[in-house]
């Protein structure tokens, strides 16, 4: 089997922050790295679970909606994939994220589809984690130049 990009990038390089991971076509795929990765720690599940929830409501109701096409964690839980469609600018993909952040950290009240019949692991939330968790990548987001999209390679 070929091997897939994403194993292809030197993860001892990432650090929190966003990158460009893969343009196929017209989607992006944006890699949103809320940890570093291999280094110990790790949002919980209820943490992720509820980032999800959180951030692809936010994403899916905010002015760029017809743009995006997923949001997601990663199966490794050192962040989430982004896509969108490539109409969207880095700018506008970057300043998305840092929303959807901050509304994860000020959000109150009742989890959207967090309920049984709305959810397939409904109790595995986690709503205090998850806006600590999301807290370091906001503020490295604050003033993200589009420049640093980029993986690093060096």
């Amino acid at each position: 089997m070929k091997r897939i990009q994403s194993f292809s990038v030197n993860h001892d390089l990432l650090d929190v922050g966003m990158y460009l991971s893969r343009v196929d076509g017209d989607v992006k795929t944006y890699d949103v790295r809320m940890v570093k990765p291999n280094c110990g720690t790790y949002p919980s599940t209820g943490s992720m679970h509820t980032i999800e929830h959180l951030f692809a409501t936010y994403a899916r109701n905010s002015k760029w909606s017809d743009q995006v096409l997923y949001v997601g964690p990663m199966g490794c839980r050192t962040g989430f994939y982004l896509l969108v469609r490539d109409t969207m600018s880095p700018e506008e993909a970057i300043e998305l994220v840092r929303d959807s952040l901050a509304f994860i950290v000020s959000f109150e009240g009742e989890l959207p589809g967090s309920k049984r019949i709305e959810c397939g692991n409904y109790l595995d939330h986690d709503l205090d984690a998850a806006k600590r968790d999301v807290k370091p990548l906001l503020d490295v987001l604050q003033d993200y130049p589009a420049d640093r999209l980029t993986y690093r390679t060096v």
